[in-house]
């Protein structure tokens, strides 16, 4: 809504630019690193200065309620995490992340980070709604090669599958609706994950969807490049190649858009910080 890009320097801290990266502010001190796109949050829902973050080194989840200016860690058995989803709706009690190369596994908090308790392997990204409400994605492997997007209303306790899909990226979500890429398509949810509509056939999505000025306009990386649309998903246009330098779309690289400068922004972890200005 302001511009404004945040940068999470390994060991460094997070920094601040105002101006398109001209110049930049630090702000919190975070020792370690952040790796998967998603891991770094700033509030969705537009409520609040919080940010979250999920360090794969040197750090648990740590949490900014004042823009990035401090942070508080969370218990130390939520370090070494890919991500993590919480409840932005409410007070960040109900809390869950997924474990770094160990097998795929879920841990759960309902206590705001105070604790942790495993609640198994096989499992993907995810996205919490309330207090209780979460979906989960099972991972694709040999073992399941069709994996379902579960539903929890019981805080992770037990889950029912609502649709059969297989997720790599974080859900997205936007003005009551969340958004998620998946194996092949893009799918929404209006009911706090009971029902799915697929909005869109999508090949090789990877990450998003990210939004401009509206809930029609987003953007997409996919394997082949960046794709806009700018009809809720009914069409894209042709891939928008990321800098050479970034060799290729790997699970390691990010992409955001700035809708009040017009701006495109990609990386990935160890990269320098590339912007396509499009007017």
């Amino acid at each position: 809504t302001s511009g404004a890009v945040f940068v999470n320097l390994s060991d460094k801290g997070l920094y601040r630019s105002d101006d398109q990266g001209k110049s930049w502010h630090k702000l919190g001190a975070l020792k370690g690193r952040t790796e998967w796109p998603g891991c770094l949050m700033l509030d969705p829902v537009k409520t609040s200065k919080r940010i979250v973050t999920a360090l794969v080194y040197g750090a648990p989840i740590s949490v900014s309620t004042d823009g990035g200016e401090t942070f508080k860690p969370l218990s130390p058995k939520s370090s070494h995490v890919d991500w993590c989803a919480v409840d932005w709706n409410g007070d960040m009690k109900f809390i869950l992340t997924l474990k770094h190369e160990s097998g795929d596994l879920l841990i759960a908090s309902r206590d705001g980070g105070k604790t942790f308790e495993d609640i198994g392997k096989g499992y993907g990204p995810a996205w919490i709604f309330d207090d209780k409400t979460a979906v989960v994605a099972q991972a694709k492997s040999k073992t399941n090669p069709k994996p379902a997007i579960l539903r929890t209303t019981d805080g992770a306790k037990t889950f029912e599958p609502v649709a059969t899909y297989a997720a790599k990226a974080l859900p997205r979500w936007r003005d009551g609706i969340l958004y998620w890429v998946v194996e092949g398509a893009l799918i929404a949810t209006k009911d706090e994950g009971k029902t799915w509509q697929k909005l869109a056939d999508l090949k090789d999505g990877r990450f998003g969807p990210i939004f401009g000025k509206s809930e029609r306009q987003m953007f997409v990386l996919t394997g082949a490049g960046i794709v806009e649309s700018t009809d809720g998903g009914k069409s894209w246009t042709k891939p928008i190649a990321v800098p050479r330098e970034l060799k290729g779309v790997s699970p390691l690289t990010w992409m955001e858009y700035d809708p009040v400068h017009d701006v495109l922004y990609a990386m990935k972890m160890t990269s320098e910080l590339y912007k396509l200005e499009r007017r």
